[in-house]
């Protein structure tokens, strides 16, 4: 008997375990969103650049006809 109690007595959390449990698991989830914001952030920034390599690619030698059939 003694036995049992000590298994089910070591399972049980003290409240300041049970609040360092809960900090960490609110730690881990504000990393993740941050993680998450910095990934959006990043693809934000690369469609910007690709657009605007795009438009430059366009509208350089098409600045280039224009000047030169003059």
């Amino acid at each position: 008997m003694s036995q049992r109690k000590n298994k089910t007595g070591s399972k049980n959390i003290t409240r300041k375990q049970q609040a360092e449990r809960i900090r960490a698991a609110e730690e881990r989830e504000r990393r993740a969103k941050e993680a998450a914001e910095a990934k959006a952030r990043t693809k934000k920034i690369f469609t910007i650049v690709v657009c605007v390599i795009l438009v430059l690619a366009l509208g350089i030698p098409t600045m280039a006809l224009t000047v030169l059939s003059l």
